[in-house]
């Protein structure tokens, strides 16, 4: 009798350890992202000390964000290897979703019931949050008024002065779509065709369009919040301006292009339990708020920040239409091509 329980609690001490021989390891979590390495890391680092669950975090070249990743999850979805995706924009988790990369309901019951119906998946498999905003940026030395809508750089007065990021990666090729959702095909290619009569100047990235004013070689540009917050660190002389709401006839605008993180569930995770504590605590007040107080300051959706920073966050009253966007993509990027790459 004294053998068997014996054995039996040598069995328990084998089940209770890892190879290496510690009792109750727990495993380490995957996260894929698209986020600049500094927020992420200080938010997993977060997640880290409140939870004590380790996260190995998979991050992107400056070069192709999100593309690279998105493709790599699509390759992988046989065998995950990630646990959780964060995305620092909504077009390529919509891609995963409509491939079936992401866990359907995996993000059900993790955000308040009232967010924004824009904001999150019909079935809940990816929620967004944290968002930027596209902006027009300038040189405040130079540039006393500076146009506040897209159709205003169309002006014979900016020629040769414009500036914005090749629109094959990034934020740019989000906008890109967004606009042919929401002017049209034809009506976005009409702007790309004015804005190169114009001598529109292409940049490899956001950052270079900010640089580019500082350095004189052009006084305006479009580029995100987050590329201008870190020019003025820099004590470069740019400003920006946030599109108005316009009824242009051909080219209107909502506001300010808003562009959300965005947090999901790997389908078939390696570690499913685990994954839902990290992408819950991706999700919540307390990552907002930090990625609201960094230098992205991106503007939080929690009810409770917006009401606490009332005086200090972007409208969402109006948001785009994410998911529609995403089917204009390869269309906005055909014109794109025809009309700035290859005209």
């Amino acid at each position: 009798m004294n053998r068997l329980v014996l054995l039996g609690a040598g069995v328990l001490m084998l089940c209770g350890c890892d190879r290496s021989g510690s009792v109750d390891a727990q495993p380490t979590l995957t996260l894929y992202t698209s986020v600049d390495d500094a927020f992420a890391k200080m938010v997993v680092d977060a997640f880290t000390e409140q939870t004590g669950i380790e996260v190995h975090i998979l991050g992107d070249t400056e070069a192709t964000k999100t593309t690279g990743l998105v493709t790599r999850i699509q390759a992988e979805m046989e065998h995950p290897v990630a646990d959780v995706w964060w995305s620092s924009e909504p077009m390529g988790t919509i891609l995963l979703d409509q491939a079936g990369a992401l866990e359907p309901f995996g993000m059900r019951n993790r955000v308040n019931h009232d967010w924004p119906d824009a904001l999150h998946a019909s079935n809940w498999s990816w929620v967004g949050m944290a968002m930027r905003s596209r902006v027009i940026v300038y040189a405040n030395d130079r540039v006393e008024n500076p146009p506040t809508t897209l159709a205003a750089l169309t002006d014979p007065t900016y020629k040769g002065l414009v500036g914005m990021a090749r629109p094959q990666f990034g934020t740019t090729r989000i906008h890109m779509a967004m606009l042919a959702d929401q002017w049209g095909v034809d009506a976005l290619g009409q702007w790309l065709e004015a804005m190169h009569a114009n001598t529109l100047r292409l940049y490899d990235g956001n950052a270079s369009v900010v640089q580019a004013i500082a350095l004189g070689e052009i006084d305006i540009g479009l580029t995100d919040t987050d590329d201008v917050f870190s020019g003025q660190r820099n004590g470069w002389k740019v400003d920006l301006v946030y599109e108005s709401d316009t009824d242009h006839p051909d080219w209107p605008s909502i506001g300010p292009t808003l562009i959300p993180n965005t947090v999901a569930i790997i389908n078939g995770a390696p570690h499913r339990a685990l994954a839902t504590e990290l992408a819950a605590f991706l999700v919540s007040p307390t990552v907002e708020e930090l990625l609201y107080q960094s230098t992205t300051h991106n503007t939080p959706i929690d009810r409770s920040l917006r009401a606490l920073y009332k005086d200090d966050v972007l409208n969402i009253d109006r948001l785009p239409d994410y998911i529609g966007a995403s089917g204009k993509v390869r269309e906005a990027m055909d014109v794109c091509e025809q009309v700035l790459i290859s005209p």
